[in-house]
């Protein structure tokens, strides 16, 4: 070892020294660590003395509890009971007494399990409390025994310690529906003689079962059914909650596509409490459903408390079917939990629209097929009315060198009125209406307007896929991104841009043919209105991305009809023939002139009215 490297240790050796005597705390610094431990200490002491506080506290509650009235039924193990057929498959927690879990068969769920888990006990509970001398009884604190009897019965009871009975019994039938009942037995005395009603506390995470949060969730809210009225519901996209101010037939937990209904045989009394809080985006929920209920108790024991459950799709024709096995001899109305629009729009898809749809599902073609037939189908319809209106707006289009000419000297703006006139009395002599040209418009908007609601509530579209589309029920995207983009969301939907470029080119069509027969000022308009016209596609874009690529797909296809038809009706349409035509009318007219009625006469009779009022104003200016 030479010199420079005994050297170099020396050195390290006193920095290490240095940096040794440097770091070490200062006596202050001791006494504040020693401070900090002595106060850990002290928290762990007392959180010692606090658990034996508790345990102590547990050990007396459990001296007073065993003079309680269910305390044999306040200790136990919770253990599930089963009832199934071959629809759905319900669990029962002793615990409770009261149904925990739902899983609705032969419906694939978005992971394409399948079978569709509607709610689980973590997320779903409903308790039955009643008002007592001594005590309340509340059913989630109370161990039941559980008595089945096959696969669709089953009875939960909870002992008294003086020989009474409370009872739940379950009765499952052969489709969606659970009968159910709430019955105190030989508990008569532990009652006041006054008590006529009992609470039922329900609550439910509404779980995400499809693709598109956004869209699902529009079509997720808690609704119910007026016993007097109609059916309402909480928002679907803000928080909302509700006192009711009448009774209720039925409260519904409702999913996009499948719903948890429950039905009091004697109402559930005004002033039920409902809330509807939303839940984040990512969590595997939609809403979170709350309601506290009121109905009838007979506290005598003679009469139970009954009620049913509907658990199952929102399939329209299912919900009628199913209703009828209801006991209660109710006129429930389920089948408004599919929602068809408001009363026009419901009317033209509960008495057409469903229909045809179940005529045309029946022979079991592709459900994209079945929404290309509907199209054709109302296209076929619509086409006689369509075909007048057109022609109407090629009259006006072939008379528009004609109506140039007759009308070239008001081009002043305080001459407008005589120009309509003008105009309006031209259209008159060749038998032309004006308004002719906008029946497609008001043909077309009420059923645009039925199928927005129909296609998204239609569950027959559910999980299935027509060409690129795998299902039809939700979005297709053809990019995904994984982060949210305000207006847009996470994905370009292909449907949505075929949509919106149909769109595009079937206002170009309508807005050169409304072009080529306006008149003067009237163009001048039209090409400033242009770019609106484009916008509003861009507007459904933003609007659409979410939607259904079933709904999207059933307005590309019924455009392009459209504008087929439009296109067809173009070339097919002999302008000079036409024009001929309106000659001769327009020499019959002038032989035999008729008063002008309608629009027309009107205008004429507000011309003179203005004329009149300037008149007189210039007599006033004289004066």
């Amino acid at each position: 070892m030479n010199k420079n490297t005994l050297t170099g240790f020396a050195l390290i050796a006193v920095l290490l020294v240095l940096f040794n005597w440097w770091s070490q705390p200062t006596q202050e610094e001791i006494d504040a660590y020693q401070r900090q431990q002595d106060s850990i200490a002290q928290i762990q002491a007392n959180a010692e003395q606090q658990k034996e506080e508790a345990l102590n506290a547990a050990k007396t509650e459990a001296v007073v509890d065993s003079a309680a009235l269910f305390y044999n039924a306040m200790n136990g193990k919770n253990e599930v009971v089963t009832l199934s057929n071959d629809k759905v498959v319900l669990s029962f927690n002793t615990k409770g007494g009261s149904l925990a879990s739902a899983k609705i068969l032969n419906f694939e769920d978005r992971d394409n399990n399948a079978d569709v888990t509607l709610f689980t006990s973590e997320g779903q509970q409903m308790n039955f409390v009643i008002d007592g001398k001594e005590d309340n009884i509340n059913t989630q604190n109370l161990y039941f025994t559980a008595h089945k009897e096959g696969d669709q019965k089953l009875v939960m009871t909870a002992e008294t310690n003086d020989g009474g009975q409370l009872q739940i019994n379950y009765e499952l039938g052969p489709n969606y529906m659970l009968h159910m009942s709430v019955q105190a037995q030989n508990m008569s005395k532990h009652f006041s003689s006054t008590l006529k009603d009992m609470t039922i506390l329900w609550q439910d995470s509404c779980r995400q079962q499809e693709a598109g949060f956004m869209f699902e969730n529009r079509y997720s809210t808690l609704t119910y059914k007026e016993t007097e009225g109609d059916t309402d519901y909480l928002s679907e996209t803000s928080e909302d909650e509700e006192t009711t101010e009448k009774a209720l037939d039925w409260i519904a937990f409702k999913n996009q596509f499948f719903s948890a209904v429950l039905i009091a045989k004697d109402d559930f009394q005004k002033g039920a409490h409902l809330v509807s809080t939303p839940q984040e985006k990512g969590t595997g929920f939609l809403k979170h459903y709350q309601a506290e209920l009121t109905t009838k108790f007979d506290p005598t024991g003679q009469e139970a408390s009954e009620f049913e459950m509907y658990i199952g799709p929102n399939d329209f024709r299912l919900i009628q079917s199913v209703e009828e096995q209801s006991t209660f001899g109710k006129d429930l109305d389920l089948e408004q939990l599919v929602y068809l629009g408001w009363p026009l729009f419901r009317i033209i898809n509960r008495w057409f629209t469903l229909y045809v749809f179940d005529f045309l599902t029946q022979f079991g073609f592709n459900m994209g097929i079945v929404l290309i037939l509907i199209t054709l189908l109302l296209k076929a319809i619509t086409f006689p009315m369509v075909k007048k209106s057109y022609l109407s707006s090629a009259k006006m289009r072939v008379l528009k060198p004609k109506l140039d000419e007759a009308t070239k000297q008001y081009n002043k703006p305080e001459d407008q009125m005589q120009k309509q006139q003008a105009m309006m009395q031209l259209y008159a002599q060749y038998g032309v209406s004006p308004l002719g040209g906008c029946l497609p418009m008001l043909i077309q908007m009420p059923i645009w307007i039925a199928m927005f609601n129909f296609v998204p509530n239609a569950i027959q579209l559910r999980r299935k896929s027509f060409l690129w589309i795998n299902d039809l029920s939700t979005y297709d995207p053809i990019v995904e991104w994984g982060t949210h983009i305000w207006g847009i969301g996470d994905h370009l939907s292909l449907t949505c841009i075929l949509f919106c470029v149909s769109n595009i080119l079937y206002s170009y069509m309508t807005m050169r043919q409304q072009r080529d027969q306006m008149v003067g000022q009237q163009a001048e308009q039209m090409k400033m209105m242009q770019w609106m016209m484009y916008l509003m596609p861009l507007m459904f874009f933003f609007m659409f991305n979410d939607y259904s690529a079933g709904l999207n797909f059933y307005y590309f296809i019924s455009l392009f009809f459209s504008a087929a038809i439009m296109w067809t009706l173009r070339k097919t349409t002999d302008d000079a023939k036409l024009l001929a035509i309106l000659e001769a009318r327009y020499k019959e007219n002038k032989n035999n002139p008729k008063k002008q009625s309608g629009l027309a006469a009107r205008l004429e009779a507000m011309q003179k009215q203005a004329e009149e009022l300037q008149r007189q104003r210039q007599n006033g200016y004289k004066k």
